[in-house]
């Protein structure tokens, strides 16, 4: 699959300068060594969502399953998953799926819900926070969604233990939707981006 090599485009992620940024997407071709460093980051994100309050009702075992089937798990579904690198070391992750058929649009969807993405499992590792990495592959995703005529994308996450995350989203043009799934975590919000 095209590997993207990123350098700084824009003034908010100034310190990419510094860091060689590489985002891969990941298919069935893509080298074991690389899934195993995907599948390594998709459980971190599944262990940091289950060590927060309110995260009882998180399934681990299906997000084990997830990783375990990489990246089929996710094209499957209609859609990929990336897999960022910075200097040379895996350091982020992200995932999209075709919403699923059961989803409910909210009544404010001016599109038909069948031309909407769903992103999933955004992780940069701590040590490669602060240089504009979970950005880089939000945009990589909504790029993508674009490229293949998806008209919304959606996503739902938590305030309260994912701050950066939420803040990341606002600032990138995601607004407040109603509920279109039934993702049992406490404190989730849902949120949409037109394209």
């Amino acid at each position: 699959m095209p590997e993207l090599e990123t350098s700084a485009p824009h003034a908010h992620t100034e310190s990419l300068c510094s860091a060689s940024v590489q985002i891969h997407e990941l298919a069935a071709s893509t080298p074991g060594a690389t899934l195993d460093a995907a599948r390594r980051l998709l459980l971190e994100y599944g262990q940091f969502v289950v060590a927060q309050p309110g995260a009882a009702r998180f399934c681990f075992g299906t997000l084990r399953e997830e990783a375990e089937g990489l990246p089929l798990s996710f094209i499957r579904q209609g859609g990929g998953s990336l897999l960022a690198w910075v200097r040379g070391e895996p350091a982020g992750f992200v995932a999209w799926r075709a919403l699923p058929s059961s989803s409910t649009a909210p009544s404010a969807a001016p599109e038909p819900f069948s031309d909407s993405w769903e992103l999933k499992r955004l992780w940069v590792r701590p040590s490669a926070r602060g240089v504009g990495l979970g950005r880089l592959l939000t945009q990589a995703v909504l790029d993508r969604a674009g490229s293949a005529g998806r008209r919304a994308i959606y996503l739902d996450t938590a305030p309260q233990s994912m701050a950066s995350a939420h803040r990341l989203y606002s600032e990138m043009g995601f607004v407040p939707c109603a509920p279109y799934n039934d993702n049992p975590v406490e404190g989730i919000v849902w949120m949409v981006k037109f394209l």
